[in-house]
């Protein structure tokens, strides 16, 4: 049996790949055969699509409060006005991204709850922002939806080019491209 070592996601897709990351094809002698599923080559989803539609639903939802408290605030009207559209964008990914859950078979919790990631808006960061006025809010809203873009950009870009199964690859190249412009669109109002 071969053993997967923890190596960045390319190296370990490709070794995956290359050599196979699993249990041996044969079942043991005397095994019934007739119950093992027979291997797919064309299997619909992945590992890689799992762990990202599994961040992706928690990196939604939580940016979808912060932005919801950015729309209902008086902040500058370009902002208020902005993290109001970019909410309604969100909350239709989110309808995707748990569409897609559901048919991938996989529970609709947060598998990350209490992790501290990387775009990942917190439960402290929300407390932190409920407490925060005037600029201070607006440029706290700013950095957090910044760095939410910036990452769910990224790892949605990686899915597009390293995940399995096309339904998961499509919905993650078409999140890539909307944060690439999100990103322009919240640049502009900084400006």
């Amino acid at each position: 049996m071969k053993r997967c070592l923890a190596t960045p996601l390319p190296a370990l897709l490709l070794f995956l790949v290359l050599s196979g990351c699993s249990t041996p094809s044969d079942p043991p002698a005397g095994a019934d055969r007739s119950s093992s599923p027979a291997p797919s080559s064309t299997a619909p989803f992945t590992a890689t699509d799992s762990g990202w539609i599994q961040l992706m639903t928690p990196m939604n939802e939580q940016a979808g409060q912060l932005l919801a408290l950015a729309s209902a605030r008086e902040s500058p009207p370009p902002l208020a006005s902005w993290a109001a559209a970019l909410a309604t964008e969100h909350r239709a990914e989110l309808a995707q991204l748990r569409r897609l859950l559901d048919r991938m078979g996989l529970p609709d919790t947060n598998v990350h709850e209490g992790h501290d990631m990387p775009g990942m808006v917190t439960d402290a960061d929300l407390d932190r922002a409920r407490r925060l006025t005037g600029a201070d809010f607006d440029g706290f809203v700013r950095q957090e939806i910044r760095a939410h873009l910036e990452q769910s950009g990224r790892v949605s870009r990686s899915e597009s080019q390293a995940g399995g199964g096309q339904e998961a690859k499509r919905l993650a190249a078409r999140i890539a491209d909307v944060r690439a412009e999100q990103l322009k669109t919240l640049s502009s109002l900084d400006e």
